[in-house]
Formats: C-alpha cells, structure tokens, sequence
C-alpha cells in the first residue's frame, strides 16, 4: 500500500509530537505545512524534512494533492478548518477539543457528513497503555457487574508554564483536560444519561476553572465521579497520569500511581505493573501521553486506509462534547443535566 500523503495545519506545541507519532505508525508522509506566520511553518518545515511551506490555507489545498488533512492549530480555528477539508473531499484529522461550543462541533461533524469526508479526532488518551490494560482487565476479571467509579486526575503540575494562552480561557479545564477524562469515562463505562458537575478556580491568575467534579449516571446506571484538578499538590504527585478505581459485584479493579493495575476479588489481590512505551522523541514530562499519540494514530490511519470507522470518529467524539458543555450547563445552573438532549 503506497503511504497516504498528508498536510499539517499549525506548528505548535503538540504538532511536533503529532508528526512524530505518525512517522512511528508509519504508512503515512507529512507533504505540507500551514501556519499563518511563516517563518515559523518555514522552521518547522526545515527542522522535520516537509517540502512545502504555507501562509495561505485554501492555497496549500489547491496546489497539494491529498488524501488527509491533520489540523493542529487552536481550537477556535478548527470549524474553519474542517470546512475546507470537506469542501474539497478530504478526510480530516481534527485535535481535541473538536470545537469551542456544543453547536459548532454538531455543525463539524455534519458538514463532513454531507460531504461524504470522515472526520476522525485525535483523540489520544483513552489509547494510554495503562488504560487499555485497565479496561482488559475489567473485562476479562471474574469481578461482575461494575456499580461505581471514580476517575481522578489531580496534580499541580505547572501546565501554564509551557502553554500560558490556557490561563486566558474562560472555560479551561473541563475542554481542557476534561475532553480527555471524559471521554475516557465513555470509553470504559459507556455513555452517560444525566450529568451534575461544580467547579472552581484556585489558582488567581486565570481566567477559567482549574477544578471541576462532574457525576455521571451511565445508561448502564453506574455512578461514575470523575475528579479533576491542576491545583492539587497531592502525595502521588505524578503528571500526567490518571487513577481509577471501579467497584464490582465480586470485587474491584485499580489502576494506581505508577502504571500498577489491581484486581481484587475474595480470594485477593494480584498486581502487575503495565507501563507505556518509550520513544526518544517524546518529551519526558509527557512521556505517557506522547505515548498514546501513537497507539491512536495507528487507529486513525487504519480507518483511513480502510474506510471502516475510527474509534474516536467525529460522530463518537460529539457524545464527549455533549459531557463537556453539558457539565458547564450544569455548573453555571446547579441543575442535573441529561447530555443527549443537548
């Protein structure tokens, strides 16, 4: 199979992880880069080997011949972006968050409908080693019916530091970080049927919330609470990873610091440690999560060379959306809130 010929739009942060993880997964080629500032797309272009350089995003799509497109840029660009991949045929790798509202992601994901463009989004967490090791184990356990979990993700790690722009947002955390706790939450216990979320902003010199609890009740009837903060100094101080612990019928399954994933029944417990792959190119604080690009991308170029669905396809994803925005209705009204009404 020749590899698939792909353009990168936005040269920031995660765009270097992002190339990486394809050239990882291999099957596919960046051949184009898009950044309004030049200079900065010429650097990333020399530093990474891609032939052409774009200021000019409806140019690239005209000049280049394509078969997806990889959008980088920030959040409040990606309805833009997808528009013009859909407008020309092309499938359309989208980051997350999917948008910056509930209305422009359903319209996202029904301009690609109507165009008969996939619309796949990078999202990456729920491919963490550990949690897929998780959810095996969830599985494949003589545990029973889960009943109640708890998902946690609470550090002080300094994340402003490296991406200040995220303490000018007015909704931080929850499309944040929660765009991946949430859809983690999805992708182990299924969808949610009634939400209620708080939050709160311990950190002075931000805009948005740094704290958010929501509380899902699965279509399953689980209680799911999913904890988040960037404002916790707590003993198992270890960014980026994320704890969960599910009780069952016969017992409970674990993933706690350091990769270790417990199954408890009656007779005891047994333990094994399932840490992430290493590559030299991820960056060590991020090294779990640079991890899961990989694993994910794998996901997405086989649904694109494929044409079967990826696993956190753009319809998927909107489900996510819906807990998203739909714990910020609830934090603003103090109500419950049923996500599929949004």
């Amino acid at each position: 199979m020749q590899p698939l010929k792909f353009a990168i739009f936005g040269t920031g942060f995660w765009a270097r992880f992002q190339l990486a993880g394809w050239r990882e997964v291999g099957g596919a080629g960046c051949v184009a880069v898009y950044n309004r500032t030049v200079a900065i797309a010429k650097a990333f272009a020399h530093e990474f080997g891609i032939p052409a350089v774009y200021d000019d995003p409806e140019t690239l799509l005209e000049n280049e011949s394509l078969d997806f497109l990889d959008i980088i840029t920030d959040v409040g660009t990606h309805s833009q972006f997808v528009a013009m991949a859909a407008a020309h045929g092309l499938p359309v790798v989208c980051q997350k968050p999917m948008a910056s509202d509930l209305e422009t992601a359903r319209g996202m994901v029904q301009v690609c409908a109507e165009a008969g463009a996939p619309l796949l989004i990078n999202e990456n967490w729920r491919w963490q080693y550990p949690i897929r090791q998780f959810k095996q184990a969830l599985v494949e356990s003589n545990v029973g019916r889960p009943f109640r979990a708890h998902i946690r993700y609470a550090n002080s790690f300094p994340v402003f530091a490296n991406q200040p722009f995220l303490k000018d947002l007015e909704e931080f955390i929850l499309t944040d970080i929660g765009s991946h706790i949430l859809d983690t939450a999805r992708y182990l216990f299924g969808d949610a049927r009634a939400l209620y979320c708080q939050t709160q902003r311990i950190t002075p010199d931000i805009r948005g919330e740094d704290v958010a609890t929501v509380m899902l009740e699965t279509e399953s009837g689980m209680t799911v609470v999913a904890a988040m903060s960037y404002a916790s100094p707590v003993e198992h101080d270890r960014f980026p990873e994320t704890y969960i612990h599910v009780e069952c019928e016969h017992g409970a399954v674990e993933l706690s610091p350091d990769f270790w994933v417990r199954v408890t029944t009656r007779a005891g417990t047994l333990a094994r440690r399932c840490p992430p792959p290493h590559y030299a190119w991820a960056d060590p604080a991020y090294d779990l999560v640079h991890a899961s690009i990989v694993s994910c991308q794998a996901n997405l170029l086989h649904a694109l060379q494929t044409g079967e669905p990826a696993e956190t396809n753009g319809a998927d994803n909107f489900k996510t959306m819906q807990l998203v925005f739909g714990a910020y209705r609830s934090a603003r009204s103090g109500q419950v809130i049923q996500p599929a009404t949004l």
